[in-house]
This record gives structure tokens, C-alpha cells and sequence, in this order.
């Protein structure tokens, strides 16, 4: 008996070594060859540190990404690239320090489990949040050996930030072939993604099966793409958490001529005369000194507003799972907020419809200003996702709604803000970091989540065996309540009277209303 314990150990061992050894090595890229490491466990390859475009520096700076210089040997894909320059500290809980901030950031990062290039396995492309302002696809809460192991090949990309990734400026349109600026942040997403139709078939991935993936401002570029016509045939899928093209809310998008005024301005107090003095400076000064923007109307990867793409079914024709959460608005506290304020507020940004708001989050005193924020928040975060659903159903394409309302554990130093924005994250990466007590529920949450989300990728519908059914969205329909336990909601959350009025306000800023 003890004989055949130790062969079927040794097999074992033998089939682990097998697998992970069933891709090659050494993979060969269009750009050069790479070896990577292993994950988390024995089956998981991961390769760190990829670049998919030329450095974004020198006269490339503020410019489409460019290709990415040959090289020969082999090149080791074991460790992070940096992180594109930005402000404020790293976010998520990395468990080692963060890789260091240059411009030279336009890398991306693959997990996979594939046994062979032949594999076909749908592939994940992540894009973080950080409001445009920070983030990177090396933050240890976006590592993709979770997803990996449900079947998945994971890809996480850098994106250029701030001023670096989001100015306009005239200079910069007049000299662009397209006559627009802006969008570089954008720009680097689509090249991310194109590296991906090239080369992911090497990794066992399939380049005709992408899903594209983001949370918050990354929730906001998915919603782009989804609507871009650059982004055409680039992906099938698209997964947006709390985020969608408007950001999380309702509002007008900005146009170029607009932000190029506000572009030029910047640089001007900033002392710098010409785009070529500032493409001389360094990266960081520029970053400090001149304000980033937003996604803006540049006539060329957003030709228009994007409400009016999606309302007119202009959008790309690709299946979605969206959603928010219970608690959105904690994130975004504003301490000091008085019913005064909230009031003006309201009124100049709905106008004729504002008595309308008023009369579902009042603002009688100033703990009610408090309650109404972060109830508004979150709603209006709700019927912007829903919003999303509904109009792809409308083009012909199925779509999943999710709203989430566990709270994660927390620490005696990070007191609880419920299902606050960004909460989800650890669950459906199925990545719960180390330090917090994690119970049996939260174990099973991340699981379930993130096999809805690799089942949606590989397939378009998130059910799978021994999963709760989630129904695919009707019209103000119900979403899937990810929480202590998963159901489908038995009301409408928000109330149907709450999504009536935001459709009525949303309906004034088609035409031209008040909505800022």
C-alpha cells in the first residue's frame, strides 16, 4: 500500500510539472521573446513587466503609443514595470513596495493556466480606477492568478495618467493626424488591447474572445470603448463596475474646444510657452504643476457625446455586466456638507427638475444634506449602471446587473464604510488579501463572483453549475444582490419612483437641459 501512495504521489508531481511545462518557456511575442515565473500555485505562469508600446517620453510624450522596439535574448518577464507617474500613494494593499513612477510605464502583466497555445481561453484585459489621477495594473488587489485558475488568461495594463495622459491643448490637435488631443490615456488601452489580438494566442488565450474589464475611471474608458469606433472588433465582452461612460453619475461629456481652453490655460500659469518647452521638462513637474483632465469628445475615438451614441444604438455590439454598489458614496464623503450648499447644489445642476430631487433626498437640515448625499450617491451610480443595461439590450446584446452590498472586514485603523466604492474588488479577482479576517462568507462570495465573471467572459452569461441563477436584465428590471448570500432582489433597488426621476433628468440633458 505504501508503495502505490508514493507512485501516486510521484505521478502527481509529475502531471503538476507536466502542465506547467505544457507551454513553452520561452514565449515568442512579436516584439521578442519572454520567459516568465510561476503565480501563486504550481499551475499558474505569470509574465510581469511586458511592454506593448514604445516609451511614451521625449517627443513621444503626448503622442498615440508608438511600437515597441525588437529585442534579442531573452527577455525576463518576472518582475513589474513601473508605474505610470502620478500623484498621491499607492492604492490596494500591496504586500511589497510598489514598483517606482517614471513615464517610461506602458507595460502590461499576463496570468495564465493554459496548458497549450491551443488552448483558446477567454481573455480578461483589466483597466484600474484612480480617477485618471493614479493606479497601475501592478497593485497586488488586480493580480490575476484567481481568475487564472477559473480558466481565464488575465491581462493587466498601465495607462498614462493626469496631464501626461488627459491634456488638450491646440498645439497638440494641430499637430495630431486626427486633429484632436486629449485621450492618450485611451490611446494606450487600445494598444494594449491590439497587443493582445496579436499575441495572446502564445500565452493559450483566445484573441477572439476578449472581455474588457474596469472599475470606477477604468469602469469609465470600458463604457468608451464600448461606444468607440476605434475600438471596433477588438473585444466581445465588457465588464464595468461602479463606472460607465458619464463616470458614476449623470453629466454631459466634455467637448474638445472646451478642453483645449482649459488645456492651454494650464500650461500658460504654469510659465510654459509651447508644448516643445513642456515635452523638455520633467515628468513629474509636469504632472504637479499642470491638472489632468477627463475623457473629452475629441471627433476621433469618441466622435460625440456618448449618451447620444448609446441612445441612437451606435455603440459597439458587445454583450455587458455592470453594476454598483450599496455604499458608493462613502468613498466620496463630504464632512461639513450643509443643507445650504446641497440645495444649491441641486438646484443648479438639475434646474427646472431640481424640486423633483428635493422631494426624494431632502435636504431639511443639515443631517438630512448628509443622509441625501450619500442616498443620491448611490442611486444615481445604480440607475447609471442600469442605464448602461438597458441600452445595450436595446442594440441587441445581453446584458447582467449586479448590485453589491457585503461589507468586507476591517481593521481597528481602518474603521468600516460599508459596501463602499471599490469594495468589490477582492471578491471578484478572488484575490482576499492577507491581514483582515476573511470569514466563510466572504471565502464563498469571491468565489462565486469570480466565476460569474470568468463564466461571462468565456461565454457572455455569468451562470454556471452550482451557482445561484441570475436572470439577464430587462428594462428596469432586478439585479443580483452580491452580498452575505446571492439572490436575485425581490424589489427594485433603486426604488422604481428614484429610476423614473433619474430617466426624466437624464432626458433633459439629451436635450440640452441643465445637468452639469
Amino acid at each position: 500500500m505504501k508503495s502505490l501512495v508514493c507512485t501516486a504521489a510521484l505521478v502527481a508531481v509529475v502531471r503538476a510539472s507536466f502542465a506547467w511545462a505544457a507551454l513553452p518557456e520561452q514565449i515568442k511575442l512579436d516584439a521578442g521573446v519572454i520567459t516568465g515565473t510561476l503565480g501563486t500555485s504550481p499551475e499558474i505562469r505569470a509574465f510581469k513587466g511586458i511592454p506593448f508600446a514604445a516609451p511614451p517620453t521625449g517627443n513621444n510624450r503626448w503622442r498615440a503609443p508608438q511600437p515597441v522596439a525588437h529585442w534579442s535574448g531573452v527577455r525576463p518577464a518576472s518582475e513589474y514595470g513601473p508605474r505610470c507617474t502620478q500623484g498621491g500613494p499607492p492604492g490596494g494593499q500591496n504586500a511589497a513596495p510598489p514598483p517606482p513612477t517614471r513615464e517610461d510605464c506602458l507595460y502590461l502583466n499576463v496570468w495564465t493556466t493554459a496548458e497549450s497555445a491551443n488552448d483558446h481561453r477567454p481573455v480578461m484585459v483589466w483597466i484600474y480606477g484612480g480617477g485618471f489621477f493614479g493606479g497601475a495594473g501592478s497593485e497586488a488587489r488586480y493580480a490575476g492568478d484567481g481568475l487564472a485558475k477559473k480558466g481565464a488568461v488575465v491581462v493587466t495594463l498601465n495607462y498614462r495618467l493626469g496631464s501626461l495622459g488627459f491634456l488638450a491643448h491646440p498645439e497638440l490637435s494641430a499637430e495630431s493626424e486626427h486633429k484632436a488631443s486629449g485621450n492618450y490615456g485611451m490611446l494606450d488601452a487600445l494598444a494594449a488591447l491590439r497587443w493582445v489580438q496579436q499575441n495572446i494566442a502564445a500565452f493559450g488565450g483566445d484573441p477572439a474572445n476578449v472581455t474588457v474589464f474596469g472599475e470606477s475611471a477604468g469602469a469609465n474608458m470600458t463604457a468608451a470603448l464600448v461606444g468607440s469606433p476605434a475600438a471596433q472588433g477588438l473585444f466581445r465582452r465588457a465588464i464595468a463596475q461602479s463606472g460607465a461612460w458619464m463616470g458614476l453619475g449623470m453629466a454631459r461629456m466634455g467637448t474638445l474646444a472646451d478642453a483645449e481652453q482649459a488645456g492651454a490655460k494650464a500650461v500658460a500659469d504654469a510659465g510654459v510657452k509651447s508644448i516643445a518647452e513642456l515635452r523638455a521638462k520633467p515628468a513629474q513637474e509636469v504632472f504637479a504643476s499642470i491638472r489632468g483632465g477627463n475623457l473629452v469628445v475629441d471627433g476621433y475615438l469618441i466622435p460625440e457625446d456618448l449618451s447620444l451614441t448609446f441612445a441612437t444604438g451606435r455603440q459597439n455590439a458587445v454583450d455587458i455586466l455592470v453594476g454598483s454598489n450599496q455604499d458608493e458614496g462613502t468613498f466620496f464623503a463630504r464632512p461639513g456638507l450643509t443643507s445650504e450648499q446641497y440645495t444649491t447644489q441641486a438646484r443648479k445642476r438639475f434646474g427646472v427638475l431640481a424640486d423633483g430631487y428635493l422631494k426624494i433626498f431632502p435636504a431639511g437640515d443639515d443631517a438630512a444634506a448628509a443622509r441625501s448625499y450619500l442616498e443620491s450617491f448611490r442611486d444615481e451610480a445604480a440607475w447609471h449602471q442600469r442605464k448602461f443595461a438597458e441600452l445595450q439590450a436595446r442594440r441587441g446584446n445581453r446584458a447582467f446587473v449586479y448590485y453589491f452590498t457585503h461589507v468586507p472586514p476591517t481593521t481597528a485603523d481602518r474603521p468600516s464604510r460599508g459596501a463602499t466604492h471599490v469594495a468589490e474588488i477582492p471578491y471578484m479577482f478572488d484575490n482576499l488579501p492577507a491581514g483582515l479576517a476573511w470569514t466563510d462568507v466572504d471565502r464563498q462570495l469571491a468565489d462565486t463572483m469570480a466565476s460569474y465573471w470568468v463564466n461571462f467572459a468565456r461565454t457572455g452569461d455569468p451562470n454556471g453549475t452550482g451557482l445561484p441563477a441570475w436572470p439577464v436584465y430587462r428594462a428596469a428590471g432586478k439585479a443580483q444582490v452580491l452580498g452575505d448570500t446571492v439572490a436575485t432582489e425581490t424589489a427594485s433597488a433603486p426604488a422604481a419612483a428614484t429610476l423614473a426621476y433619474f430617466d426624466s433628468a437624464y432626458q433633459q440633458l439629451l436635450k440640452g437641459g441643465a445637468i452639469k
